[in-house]
């Protein structure tokens, strides 16, 4: 078989002509898509295949769906750097947005064996584990867990963690995180998450694992924070 001869199936026709139109601005953030009937009517495809189409888009975060309303042209994804350690509140803030944060959980835990090992600590050494959830303009985006060791925080619970943890981190206990190593997967939403973050179980995430460093080069933090894969993407600068 001549490999050059063969052809991408329908729905993916569909969506690569409605990606170039989103790319190419000829549809913008909130524009509203024609209704399925009177798009696959335009486009003599079935219902089914063109749902299809659609939801590849949904899936790459380019259109959205609003029940009751229809499918919108959805905004664009906010950019993160990999290669740069930006605190998320200052990030978005510096990109003109509203950042905030919902606190669902801080408690003391014991370091488990492999955080333990993370953060050079002794195997149920104190740690402070908080879980929130990182929003934008009011909206869910990203949900962060992360791990403090307690004695270099002591009272880390009484303090106001709506804002920037790094900011806190300077300010009340003079931690400054100068550097950090991270890794970066796609992973599926669990029901939990999907619940939190708005979005359907098994739609697609980005899990950032990081570990902080203070300028001594002693581990200061664990986190894994799950970004909203219809809403981000992360860049790389790179040269040969």
């Amino acid at each position: 078989m001549d490999l050059r001869e063969t052809r991408l199936p329908r729905y993916a026709e569909i969506a690569e002509s409605l990606r170039g139109q989103i790319e190419n601005g000829e549809l913008n953030p909130g524009d509203r898509l024609p209704s399925e009937r009177e798009l696959s009517r335009a486009l003599g495809v079935t219902r089914p295949t063109l749902r299809q189409a659609l939801l590849d888009l949904e899936l790459e975060g380019l259109l959205r769906r609003r029940p009751g309303a229809g499918t919108f042209v959805a905004e664009p994804k906010i950019e993160r750097l990999t290669g740069r350690l930006s605190p998320f509140t200052r990030g978005m803030e510096q990109k003109g947005l509203e950042p905030g944060a919902r606190v669902l959980l801080v408690e003391t835990r014991p370091a488990s064996k492999s955080i333990a090992a993370r953060l050079q600590l002794t195997v149920s050494a104190p740690l402070f584990y908080c879980h929130r959830l990182r929003l934008i303009g009011g909206e869910p985006m990203m949900l962060e867990k992360f791990y403090l060791p307690a004695q270099l925080v002591p009272a880390f619970d009484t303090l106001d963690l709506s804002g920037s943890i790094y900011q806190a981190l300077e300010q009340q206990y003079g931690v400054v995180v100068q550097r950090a190593q991270q890794s970066l997967e796609a992973v599926a939403a669990s029901k939990q998450e999907a619940q939190l973050l708005c979005v359907a179980p098994g739609d697609p995430l980005l899990m950032e694992r990081r570990i902080a460093f203070d300028p001594a080069g002693h581990p200061v933090e664990y986190a894994k924070d799950l970004y909203r894969g219809d809403r981000f993407r992360f860049l790389s600068d790179v040269e040969r």
